[in-house]
């Protein structure tokens, strides 16, 4: 993105965020626009109350003419959901608009042809100026409001509008979406999940099987878009283009406009431009739960509950030694508040599992990432201690998932549509990094569902902070080396009896390729 390489190996994320700013002068800045999260009304911006991103103190808008276009030829595109903090009653819809527009907003309703509630929407603006990789100067207008007092268990119709382009008159109908809250109450339900997507056919092609499985959410487990190639939160990539948002976002908008779409961030979500911290883009673009330790420095860490489920995400940026751009950044408050959730979770009665996702791998034999000590070092005691129901990774591209661990050693081999009781024997991981960029590769042959060649042990590594350590596993149960995803149902039990989790993996032909069963005694 713009620092010396030589300097950028030596730099943290931080450093290399100061070393942009300052290269770009104020000058440049003058000629181009500024970088702003807020919201803009009329064409001019103002401080939103709910952006987290650093912001720079010159908050001119970039002059040009499409202010002045007529809102009526303006169409939003790249929709997206979240949840808020309680999936029951919150939900965030998002989006983008070409140019800058008036008066953006949100309609909502419980049917379509009753759309009258009208909420102001937020619009967090983000400039990229030449010479940042390889983007030209590109401003992105992102939008977002936030939906409270929702019902459970309810679907919403909704549009997305400016002035000029109202979805409730007849001729916009087709521009409608909806959304279903969460239950107030135990019930069966199926969430999905990937990492490493990018912008591509298969992504896409698993896109469209995705939206099949009727998840009631998506989780990402981290490298979103590939908007910075690198991956090595280095700002000398100069392969950066922010456009590629534009393109992931329109490539994802059939699935993430009516299906909450969760992520976590990975090593190629940092971009070292926006902010200090690596995520000032990330926070233009999401608005995810808040109730995470510290919501401004690690925006992508943070848990929500689902039915008889609790989600946890986290950030291994934080503890990451393979690539420590951002290595430390919440000083192990992270680690504490992961303890204070597990341990709240599971004092709760209403919550039967918990699911755990992010990016780095604690345990995967690929060739190229393969295991972050890490995870191993900081989050797998708590994991265990906790007796975690299933941890779902990406970085590594393609499927692997384990035999049932604890204390580093397979406690019970878990083949193929076996099943695990994590109260007693361990945890189980998946890594499910084939979303859609291109594959890694084994040392082991592939096993799959139809097509097993069981091994004693496969040869791999871990990176440690001394670096590279080598080691032979017996923990590689499943491993499959082309684009999949994965579909968890989750059904409830009565009180003591055992609720369970299937857990399936599923190519991007449609085809099964593992499945296997996590059970645990119902509150």
């Amino acid at each position: 993105m713009g620092v010396p390489e030589q300097l950028a190996e030596r730099m943290s994320m931080a450093e290399q965020h100061e070393y942009l700013r300052s290269k770009f002068s104020r000058r440049t800045m003058m000629r181009g626009g500024a970088v702003t999260l807020g919201a803009v009304a009329g064409g001019a911006f103002v401080t939103g109350t709910s952006a987290q991103a650093a912001v720079p103190t010159q908050r001119t808008a970039p002059s040009s003419s499409t202010q002045n276009v007529d809102g009526a030829y303006v169409a939003p595109f790249g929709r997206h959901l979240a949840f808020g903090n309680d999936p029951r009653t919150e939900v965030t819809v998002s989006w983008q608009v070409p140019v800058a527009v008036k008066k953006p907003f949100i309609r909502v309703g419980a049917h379509p042809w009753d759309l009258s509630r009208k909420i102001e929407a937020e619009v967090r603006t983000l400039y990229t100026p030449a010479g940042v990789g390889a983007s030209g100067d590109h401003t992105q207008y992102y939008l977002h409001a936030r939906l409270t007092h929702l019902r459970p268990g309810r679907t919403y119709y909704y549009g997305v509008g400016h002035q000029g382009f109202d979805p409730a008159q007849a001729h916009l109908a087709g521009t409608l979406g909806t959304f279903t809250t969460a239950p107030d109450h135990k019930a069966p339900f199926t969430f999905t999940a990937f990492g490493d997507e990018g912008v591509g056919y298969h992504g896409l092609a698993n896109n469209s099987l995705l939206l099949g499985q009727n998840p009631a959410f998506h989780l990402h487990a981290g490298d979103i878009a590939y908007a910075d190639p690198s991956g090595a939160g280095k700002t000398a990539d100069t392969g950066f283009d922010s456009r590629t948002w534009d393109q992931f976002l329109a490539q994802t908008e059939s699935v993430a406009k009516q299906i909450p779409w969760m992520p976590s961030y990975g090593n190629h979500d940092m971009e070292a431009w926006y902010s200090p911290n690596g995520y000032g883009g990330e926070d233009a673009r999401w608005t995810l739960p808040d109730n995470g330790p510290d919501p401004e420095n690690l925006p992508g860490v943070y848990s929500f509950v689902y039915g008889n489920t609790a989600v946890i995400s986290l950030d291994a940026n934080d503890i990451s030694f393979e690539i420590p751009a951002n290595l430390g950044i919440s000083g192990g408050t992270q680690t504490k508040w992961l303890e204070a959730q597990l341990k709240r979770f599971r004092a709760s009665r209403d919550v039967d599992f918990v699911v755990i996702f992010f990016h780095h791998c604690a345990y995967c034999t690929s060739t190229a990432h393969a295991s972050e000590g890490g995870v191993r070092q900081e989050w797998v005691p708590l994991f265990e201690k906790y007796s975690v129901d299933l941890v779902i990774n990406g970085h590594n591209h393609q499927y692997e998932r384990t035999d049932v661990i604890k204390a580093g050693a397979v406690t019970k081999k878990l083949p193929i549509g076996g099943t695990a009781y994590p109260e007693t024997e361990g945890v189980v991981y998946v890594t499910a990094g084939a979303a859609g960029r291109s594959l890694y590769a084994f040392t082991a042959p592939d096993s799959y569902e139809g097509n097993e060649h069981e091994v004693e042990s496969v040869a791999s590594f871990v990176n440690t902070k001394d670096g590279k350590k080598n080691e032979t596993v017996t923990w590689s149960r499943v491993r499959y080396l082309d684009y999949s995803f994965l579909r968890v149902d989750v059904a409830p039990a009565a009180r003591g009896r055992y609720a369970t989790l299937t857990v399936r993996g599923i190519a991007e032909t449609g085809e099964q390729v593992d499945h296997f069963t996590v059970a645990r005694r119902a509150k």
